[in-house]
């Protein structure tokens, strides 16, 4: 989150928000941001936090793979806890209805415009079989696959993915070209080929939601300047500033 508290383990009181459903298995790369902290503190001790260092770091990941770039406030510092349930609850599964998405991000401050903006993230990274395998065999409890995947992308997903075992096999979540920041993954949903729930029901469940699809899936510039505004507003949700929290040594647990 905003105060860095993804990236605490498991200590005493506090149990990580990296065992929740959202995050586990899932969010990666933190022996990434240990060297980053390290190379901080080396150089200006207890100066930058974990939750600016993240927020960076996303930048600069979208950046990397040719997205927009955006100025990230900064000032942030870091919680001295965590929340499993938290995470549990206000982050989306990949199985949620539209509704339970919008609502989840209404929760936080963001909207609509937000929510189709933010996914586009999508068009980058993978996904594990475990988010998405209920798509391809039993999508509504009845054993039959969901009638909104594409029938050869489902085909080719099911290799990937068989109805029991390779959990953590891992497929595009834009297929067309993962490793790129741009907006494919729009283009995609317009063919029926999200990977995972969440994502197609951007464009078959929702009218509003449908048009803002459209509309990235033909204007890259406008879905970067959107991505680049809600980031923004996605970071400055209810960060810990001034006195508040601390500043962490090491980003995976409090300072003694």
């Amino acid at each position: 989150g905003c105060d860095g508290s993804l990236l605490l383990d498991s200590s005493g009181s506090i149990v990580t928000e990296k065992g929740s459903n959202p995050n586990s298995n899932s969010a990666r790369g933190f022996d990434v941001v240990d060297q980053i902290k390290a190379a901080l503190e080396n150089e200006c001790p207890g100066t930058v936090s974990c939750a600016d260092l993240l927020t960076l770091a996303a930048r600069d990941s979208s950046v990397l793979t040719g997205g927009p770039s955006w100025m990230v406030p900064l000032g942030r510092r870091d919680s001295r806890s965590a929340s499993l349930s938290g995470s549990n609850n206000n982050i989306p599964a990949p199985n949620n209805t539209f509704s339970t998405i919008l609502s989840r991000f209404n929760n936080q401050g963001l909207d609509l415009t937000d929510l189709v903006a933010l996914s586009g993230s999508h068009t980058i990274g993978f996904s594990r079989c475990t988010s998405f395998r209920q798509r391809l065999y039993n999508q509504s409890g009845n054993g039959s696959p969901d009638i909104t995947l594409e029938q050869s992308y489902a085909t080719n997903l099911r290799q990937r993915c068989p109805p029991s075992g390779g959990d953590q096999n891992l497929s595009e979540l834009d297929i067309n070209s993962a490793g790129k920041f741009d907006n494919s993954y729009f283009k995609n949903l317009i063919e029926n080929m999200g990977l995972l729930n969440s994502d197609q029901v951007l464009f078959s469940s929702n009218e509003e939601s449908s048009e803002l699809v459209k509309t990235y899936a033909e204007d890259q510039e406008e879905f970067f300047e959107q991505f680049a505004e809600s980031m923004i507003k996605m970071g400055n949700l209810s960060p810990l500033t001034g006195s508040s929290g601390e500043i962490r040594k090491n980003c995976r647990k409090i300072n003694s």
